[in-house]
Order: structure tokens, then sequence, then C-alpha cells
């Protein structure tokens, strides 16, 4: 298992394009782009913070996942993220271990390559990791 550092905190919100007025009007950040991600029925955006970022998710279809996630639990923290250099041997790491995983195989994300790992296997907190892409 080789985390190198927390790549982004993700809270779950209502409104995207509210919370990021927020963030821009009131905590002085620079809003990035909203994007669409079909496959996880998101917008997403994402905020940097230093050597992290905050990403910012709104579901965008009822159905979702991530939708019935804010209906059970309301808006707030909805992941942590860790970076790896190796995402697809640190799930087989994580799962021969006894985690549980959502994702057995790496699949594409906003933050590159990513797969999480249920929260029964991490004391209740929803955890993603993620590998970038590599520059060009």
């Amino acid at each position: 298992m080789a985390i190198k550092k927390i790549d982004h905190v993700a809270l779950v919100v209502r409104n995207l394009d509210d919370v990021l007025k927020l963030y821009r009007d009131v905590f002085g950040l620079s809003a990035g782009h909203a994007f669409t991600i079909k496959e996880q029925r998101v917008k997403a955006a994402l905020l940097r913070l230093g050597d992290a970022e905050l990403e910012l998710i709104a579901p965008t279809d009822a159905e979702s996942g991530v939708a019935k996630f804010l209906e059970r639990s309301g808006e707030g923290l909805h992941h942590v993220c860790y970076e790896s250099d190796d995402i697809q041997g640190d799930l087989l790491a994580l799962e021969g271990k006894g985690c549980q995983l959502i994702d057995k195989e790496p699949r594409p994300g906003l933050a590159g390559m990513i797969g999480f790992i249920h929260p029964r296997s991490t004391h209740g907190a929803l955890t993603e990791l993620c590998e970038k892409p590599l520059p060009h």
C-alpha cells in the first residue's frame, strides 16, 4: 500500500453554483470549472487548497448514489480521497487485507483513475483512492 497524501476532501451539496459562489465570495478561493460526470450522475468542481483540493459534488439524477446519500445524510462530508502510485495494486492489497471494496477495478473519475472503499471497512468514512494521470 503506497498512499502518498490526501488528494481531496469531497462535500456533497444540493446546488453546486450556490456553494461555488460561497467559496469564491466568502472564503476567497478560485472557483474551478464545474464538470458533469455522466457515469456517476453528478456535477462536480474542484477548488485548489495548497497541496490538496476541495471537491464539491451535486447529483444530476435523483436516483444516483450521491442523491441517495444527500437525502439520507444531508449536505456535508462525502468522502476523503488519498493519492496512490498504484491504484490497481492498492485495491488488490486492501481487498487481500479484508477491506470491502465498492470498486474492485479502477475507473475514470475527476481525480484520475479512482476506486472506492466501503465505509464499513474504514470506520464509517467513505474512502477513495486515486491515481493521477502522468503529465504529458
